[in-house]
Formats: C-alpha cells, structure tokens, sequence
C-alpha cells in the first residue's frame, strides 16, 4: 500500500496534462452557448437612428440572417466592418445589428465613416438584451436559420477565413 501511494502525484500529473493538451486544441473563438438551436431571445430594441428600424424577435423568421452584436467604442468592431460591408453588398447576406452599450449618435457615427451593412439595428443601451443572448462581449456574430433558432455563435472580430470557412457554408447550408 505505501508503494501505490508513490504514483498518485504521478497520476495527477497525467491528469493534467491531458486536460491541458485538450485545451490547447480548442479554437477561443468558439465559447460554447447553450442558445444553439434554440429560439432567439424575446426582445424588442428602438431604433439607432431617427428613422431607422429597430430590431426585434419577429424580424429575425423567414431566412437566414446574421446578427451582429457591435459598438462605436469597440476596436475590433471597426476591424470587421469591411467584412461585413462585403457579405451584405456582394454576397447579399441579411444583417442587423444590435448596438451594445452604445450611445445612438456614437453609432450613427460609426456607420457614417465605415458604411452601413445592417438592415436593422437595434439600440440595446443598457446591455440587457446582450445578456438575453449570452453575449460575453463585443463584436459577437450569430446566424440565425429561418425558423428563427440560431445556429451559430462566432466571439470575437469576423476574419476572411471566417466567412470563407464557416459563416459563408453555414448559410448556404442553411438556405438548401
């Protein structure tokens, strides 16, 4: 029995090794979300500008839509945008917008210098609806089917592989 004793610390060193190497494997930008293949969250968010739409849980049935989660303030917001500008004009991809936390002029702003992609976007101004949708932080992107469910969660800044290997297939995918 003293002898068995000896391996234990040499068990949990194996134990962690294997629960790190898993770890490492995994892509960060791929948190899990218990909203996957479920419905939207019920929500309603006025309007970002004056005679704009807003956004709310209807708009989001009849065909596949992203969603975009973003802000003025965000840096890596305005590192995607021009991807997002692109899947809107020239692969005719809906997208609206939920604007986290954000000041409505501040956002108005922002679409001013770097082009508007969204079809609605919503003013989400004290961050409740973010949470409703699990949002950790902004920018986040979800793809939601036409029954409404969403079917994919992208955290962080939209990069070309992104779309070219998982937003653009998925939404293929999702239109057949």
């Amino acid at each position: 029995m003293p002898r068995l004793i000896l391996f234990v610390p040499f068990a949990l060193f194996l134990v962690l090794v294997g629960y790190f190497a898993v770890g490492l494997t995994r892509d960060p930008s791929e948190l899990p979300s218990a909203l996957i293949d479920q419905p939207v969250p019920q929500f309603e968010l006025p309007p970002v500008q004056e005679n704009g739409q807003g956004l709310a849980t209807a708009d989001l049935k009849g065909g596949v839509q992203l969603v975009n989660v973003f802000a003025s303030w965000c840096a890596p917001c305005r590192i995607e945008h021009p991807l997002l500008m692109r899947l809107a004009k020239e692969e005719g991809v809906t997208i609206h917008g939920i604007a986290y936390k954000d000041k409505p002029q501040d956002s108005q702003r922002f679409l001013a210098q770097l082009g508007n992609p969204y079809q609605r976007i919503g003013a989400d101004l004290d961050g409740r609806i973010g949470i409703e949708w699990g949002v950790y932080g902004v920018p986040e992107t979800y793809i939601v089917d036409a029954e409404g469910r969403i079917r994919y969660r992208h955290v962080g800044p939209l990069m070309p592989f992104d779309l070219d290997e998982k937003i653009l297939p998925l939404i293929r995918e999702l239109q057949k």
